[in-house]
């Protein structure tokens, strides 16, 4: 993971060290062939030559194999990354030992709770949560400092219905170098509950609500900087069923789309350090569904199931145009609002940053169907997943007819 790093660190230090070497050495001695004759002068700038190859090596950009599907064709960017921020990571660095390792930080997206959390005894739903700092990778061989709810990104779905009284508490793990909190959109009360859930390093806080109202809902660290937090991949989704319930369907997947900035190009191998600067300007080098890039596909279905997918957008800067090629979404919740207008047989729903979407629809015909942002120059940095669909072809709906190739078979005919 740190070997990209720490060939750079060392390019760095000892090509400059015996650049001013160099440098010295002329000064006292002149520009002179005979310089060339001296072994301690040619070792020095042998050295240099080394490290500045060791460094262009370090550098380098490799084009990431995971800028589309691999049954799509994409061409990625290239260039130099800018220099290594050591200010910014010299911290985390003096603590690297304490972040645990996640092999997969990326959530399931088949991990949905069948039904609302059930209250307690009292008749209080009470749900915990921890916030943890971790490395992990976003794609294989590029590693990411993330920080999160229950080590994975998104954090937990959550799910209760309208009218729960609800007791949420959070932890911060002691190996976390920052405060967190959280904001849970579905919450009636000053800063989603962010304002009474401070906690520090190894700290416990818990708060009381009432979900007065049914949708999908957006949580989040709120710590100042909260787009900071947000964009290392700070934040999940709470479903507050209505009293009623939500129409049964075959099946349910829970995705969020996720903006990661981070230094130098995209496809910069080891661990990439966060970027401030394209936060600021809007430039995440990925977008991931569910924090990091698919390699795999994770959601399968059966021809003729009936799907229903809770879309969340984490942030911080991008509005998605959530579409999924090949399919019409028979009914869309807009923002994921419950008892408000509904869409039917829309191709695709805008999901705000901060916000979220509800899409239902049937599968007909088996095959990989991609999940994207219709912005689709975000595919390049990732923000694709596949729905895997089996079972049997439907012709009456999609079929391939057979065409002539050339002439000699029209006249082969005749």
């Amino acid at each position: 993971m740190f070997t990209y790093f720490f060939l750079e660190t060392l390019a760095g230090l000892i090509g400059f060290s015996a650049f001013i070497i160099i440098l010295y050495v002329i000064w006292k001695k002149g520009i002179k062939i005979s310089l060339f004759q001296d072994r301690y002068f040619l070792f020095v700038f042998g050295l240099f030559i080394l490290m500045v190859g060791m460094g262009f090596f370090a550098n380098k950009t490799y084009p990431p194999n995971f800028a589309m599907p691999s049954f799509m064709h994409s061409h990625a960017p290239g260039g130099l990354p800018p220099s290594i921020p050591f200010a910014k990571i010299i911290d985390f660095f003096r603590y690297e030992n304490r972040f645990d390792k996640v092999t997969d930080i990326g959530a399931d997206p088949t991990v949905v709770p069948e039904k609302p959390q059930t209250p307690d005894a009292d008749g209080i739903v009470r749900i915990s949560l921890t916030a943890q700092e971790v490395l992990s990778e976003i794609s294989p061989g590029i590693y990411f400092n993330y920080w999160t709810y229950n080590k994975q990104v998104p954090g937990p779905m959550l799910r209760i219905r309208e009218g729960d009284t609800v007791e949420l508490t959070l932890t911060n793990d002691p190996s976390s170098l920052h405060d967190h909190n959280i904001d849970l959109h579905a919450v009636t009360g000053p800063g989603g509950g962010a304002s009474i859930t401070h906690v520090a390093p190894g700290e416990t806080k818990t708060f009381r609500w009432k979900a007065l109202n049914p949708g999908l809902y957006i949580y989040h660290c709120a710590m100042p900087n909260v787009s900071t937090h947000n964009s290392h991949g700070q934040y999940g989704m709470i479903l507050v069923d209505p009293k009623e319930g939500l129409a049964e369907v075959d099946k349910e997947f829970y995705v969020m789309q996720g903006e990661l900035y981070t230094m130098g190009q995209l496809g910069k191998k080891g661990l990439v350090a966060f970027d401030s600067n394209a936060l600021i300007d809007g430039q995440p080098n990925y977008i991931t569904f569910n924090g990091r890039i698919e390699t795999t596909p994770r959601m399968q279905a059966k021809v003729g199931d009936k799907i229903r997918m809770y879309v969340g957008n984490g942030g911080v800067n991008l509005i998605s145009s959530f579409h999924v090629i090949g399919e019409i979404f028979d009914t869309v919740y807009p923002n994921a609002s419950i008892g408000g207008a509904i869409e039917y047989n829309t191709q695709a729903t805008a999901v705000l940053p901060g916000g979220a979407s509800i899409v239902e629809f049937t599968v007909d015909v088996p095959g990989k169907y991609l999940l994207v942002d219709h912005a689709l120059a975000r595919m390049n940095k990732g923000a694709w997943a596949v729905l895997e669909v089996t079972g049997d072809e439907n012709p009456e709906i999609f079929k391939k007819i057979e065409t002539k190739t050339n002439m000699s078979e029209d006249m082969e005919m005749h």
